[in-house]
């Protein structure tokens, strides 16, 4: 699959932007790990061309972590495409605009998802961004705002007459948020519909290597995005890679998977600092399925999650190590 003059392989499966998530350091473990192509956290337009530090820090790229994007969202045409042109200089493969991100502070003030109830203006956006830069331009948006005004398969002609060279499609309303079941229904009409030309990425709830499967089997996209499902685990990428290319994969094992959460507790803190890269690194380990097998592991989970020092964070991860080979958790199927 292609995007532009992108080669991605086929069936590419791809990490989506993340706010808080995202960073340099996990992106490049996950295209170790098997992904595709990666993208950078999302970056607010009025933030870029206001040049807040924070924010022009996420446009950092590491040669080894390409292809990669470079994501933005805004609410007004102009800062968008002068957004844009920043974006190009950091020389990302591939710009992607964010008309899809539902939390209350974006959406509701018109940019994000909130772009799903003015149309005219999204469309706007999105031809002049496209001609404003000489890198490739993708969309990433919903199905609609609400379950009354699912309109992705009339939108998604009318952003392909943009000018752009992709399109995600997250498998849910703005209203719902990230609530109730992704419903690849509409992203397999869409990309079964004749006048679709540009390659079609289905994101939303993909956890597991089979459903990777079945979302390209049932739906016909071409490619799939895995985002929260990603958290505290990147190795979810290389079983869904294996598992697309043989049929079959191998669980990776556990002493691996202990060895890539201290990588991200370790490059977390070089990146930042001691303090707040601990506390970026929290969400990965309050949601890594790893710790899962072990018995009576609250407590240990607690005081992990409160831990402010490097030392003591990277010494209970040797304890755990500990944990695991003392009480082995069962194989899985």
């Amino acid at each position: 699959m292609k995007i532009a003059d992108i080669d991605l392989g086929s069936r590419p499966v791809l990490l989506a932007p993340m706010e808080d998530v995202t960073d340099e350091s996990f992106r490049l473990i996950c295209r170790q790990q098997g992904a595709a192509m990666v993208y950078t956290e999302f970056v607010s337009a009025e933030a870029l061309i206001r040049d807040i530090k924070s924010t022009t820090r996420k446009l950092t790229i590491n040669a080894a972590e390409r292809p990669v994007a470079i994501q933005i969202y805004g609410r007004e045409p102009e800062a968008m495409v002068e957004a844009a042109r920043i974006v190009e200089q950091a020389q990302p493969d591939l710009l992607d605009i964010n008309f899809g991100c539902p939390v209350k502070k974006v959406a509701h003030k018109g940019a994000g998802a909130g772009m799903l109830r003015d149309i005219p203006k999204m469309l706007d956006i999105t031809r002049r961004v496209v001609k404003a830069v000489n890198i490739p331009v993708t969309v990433k948006t919903r199905l609609g705002w609400d379950a009354d005004s699912k309109i992705i398969t009339d939108l998604g002609p009318m952003l392909q007459d943009c000018g752009i060279k992709a399109l995600t499609v997250h498998g849910r309303t703005r209203a719902q948020m990230y609530t109730g079941d992704a419903d690849w229904t509409l992203i397999g009409q869409l990309k079964a519909d004749p006048r679709m030309e540009i390659p079609i990425i289905g994101n939303g709830d993909i956890t597991t290597p089979q459903q990777a499967r079945d979302a390209f089997d049932k739906y016909g996209v071409d490619a799939i995005m895995i985002g929260r499902a990603a958290f505290g685990q990147p190795w979810l990428f290389r079983e869904v890679r294996q598992y697309l290319d043989s049929g079959e994969y191998s669980p990776t094992p556990v002493l691996d998977k202990l060895d890539l959460l201290r990588r991200q507790i370790t490059e977390s803190v070089d990146r930042i600092d001691e303090y707040r890269g601990i506390l970026h690194i929290r969400r990965h380990l309050a949601a890594t399925p790893l710790f899962k097998g072990l018995p009576n592991f609250r407590e240990t989970r607690i005081r992990m999650l409160r831990i402010t020092h490097l030392d003591e964070l990277l010494s209970l991860i040797d304890e755990i190590h500990e944990k695991f080979l003392a009480c082995p958790p069962p194989a899985e199927e």
